[in-house]
This record gives C-alpha cells, sequence and structure tokens, in this order.
C-alpha cells in the first residue's frame, strides 16, 4: 500500500465507527421493539385522510401513536388494534351494499384485519369492551394521539408476529359533513349510522426497519432515543472532519519531508 494513503486509512477506520450509531437496531433506548404502520384509507369508503401509527412493545406494555388526518371533523373516531385475521387491510372485492351502496363495513374487513384486540382509548378501559365507547376516542378530524397501555398476550404476540393491523373507524362517505344513514344503520350497534363505526384508514403494523421509521412518527422517533436524520448527519460530520484532519496531516509530512 502507498505509505501516504496509510493516514487516510487510519482515519476511516476511526471515521467508521462514528457514523454506526444511525445504524442501531430497531430497539428503542429501554429495549422495547419498535412496529409501524402507513394508514392508508379504506377502499370504497370515500376517505381522503391518511395517517401514520407506531407501537413500542417490550414485554406487554405498549407506547401506542397514532396521527390521523383529513378525517370527518367534531365526530369521534373508534381506533383499535385488530389481531387474528389475515394481517391486513380489506380490498375493494370485500366490499358490500349497504342501503344501495358499495362500501366496506367492519365486519365486511374482519377477515383481512381480525377482531379487535386493543381499544386505543384516551382514557381507562383498553380492552375490546370499550370498542364502541365513542366518548373516550379522539373527536377530531386530524389528531396525534399517544398512551402506554398494558395489552394482552395475544395482542402483543400479533404484533410482534407482524399479524396486527390499527384501524381508525368513522367515515363521512357522502361528504356531508356529519355521520347519517347513508349506509344504513351499523351492524355493531343499530342506534348508530353505519358510518361512525365503518373503518376510514388502515395499516398493518410491521417491525421498523434497522436504522429507524420509513413512514412513522418522527416525535415518536426522537422521544425513542434520537433523530435517525440527526445521528446520520453527526456520524457524516465527524467523518468529514476526520478526513480533512487526516488531509492537513499528509500535507505537513509531505512539506517536511521536501524541505
Amino acid at each position: 500500500m502507498n505509505k501516504t494513503l496509510l493516514p487516510l486509512v487510519g482515519i476511516a477506520a476511526f471515521a467508521v465507527p462514528l457514523a454506526l450509531p444511525a445504524m442501531a437496531s430497531a430497539q428503542d433506548s429501554s429495549g422495547g421493539a419498535n412496529y409501524q404502520a402507513t394508514l392508508d384509507p379504506v377502499a370504497t369508503n370515500m376517505v381522503n385522510g391518511s395517517g401514520t401509527a407506531t407501537v413500542t412493545l417490550s414485554g406487554n406494555q405498549a407506547t401506542v401513536s397514532v396521527t390521523a388526518n383529513q378525517l370527518l371533523d367534531a365526530s369521534p373516531h373508534a381506533q383499535h388494534i385488530h389481531i387474528k385475521g389475515s394481517g391486513e387491510c380489506p380490498k375493494a372485492d370485500a366490499a358490500h351494499d349497504h342501503n344501495g351502496h358499495k362500501a366496506i363495513s367492519t365486519t365486511d374487513g374482519l377477515p383481512a384485519y381480525g377482531k379487535i384486540g386493543t381499544s386505543l382509548t384516551t382514557k381507562g378501559d383498553t380492552s375490546p369492551n370499550s370498542a364502541l365507547a365513542i366518548d373516550r376516542f379522539p373527536a377530531t378530524g386530524s389528531f396525534h394521539y399517544t398512551r402506554t397501555i398494558t395489552v394482552t398476550p395475544d395482542v402483543a404476540a400479533a404484533v410482534r408476529a407482524n399479524n396486527a393491523v390499527i384501524v381508525v373507524h368513522g367515515i363521512d362517505y357522502n361528504h356531508n359533513g356529519k355521520y347519517d344513514n347513508v349506509l344504513g344503520a351499523s351492524e355493531l350497534d343499530p342506534k348508530l349510522p353505519q358510518e361512525a363505526t365503518a373503518p376510514a384508514i388502515c395499516g398493518a403494523l410491521n417491525s421498523m426497519p434497522t436504522g429507524g421509521a420509513g413512514t412513522g412518527d418522527g416525535a415518536t422517533q426522537a422521544s425513542a432515543g434520537g433523530n435517525s436524520a440527526d445521528l446520520i448527519a453527526t456520524g457524516l460530520g465527524a467523518a468529514a472532519v476526520a478526513a480533512l484532519a487526516g488531509t492537513l496531516i499528509l500535507r505537513r509530512r509531505n512539506a517536511a519531508a521536501q524541505r
């Protein structure tokens, strides 16, 4: 090897470890494993909204964050972790006729996302018994929800197996600004309109890739031990400084040799 390159090779050996923290595992600082979902509109339900969700799971304790946008405002949006389905969101062919309109009801989507495992309420009980506790769910069109809860062993197992799905409910099928009976009554509670319980946005939870969330919640990432982009920038910045220092040292040695 050319001796003039040795200083830079040595510096590179130190510079690379500086960048390694950016490639840390998908575990947070407490050892919890991270999962994420992109929440897309449920087919045929006339939803323009979107969202993201993250779950940090340590044992049976889960910190769940859901961000939703452009749903029906001033209306409750039930949200759940669904399990024991096929671990996916329903496709258009799951739609049935509801009061003369093709749409996907909560029941229509069960084969895809499965039954309710956890109700993501804002307070109190989180079991399936709170599935329709409409006074304890977010009630705005755009919201950010975060809560640390204890989930059942079967929910924790489904999340770890990448077989859990986050579903936010409540649609405005006819875009008239309220839940009404355009789709008839809900199969879950006939006192509620179908629009109030139909799935709006949905996403399958999957293990967060090593190095950070691809689509996740930035605030959650920061609280879980640092923003990946910042770590990458820090690592690359340190490497650049080290390389510059090596270049200066090399130039000084060459100048000294020529004297």
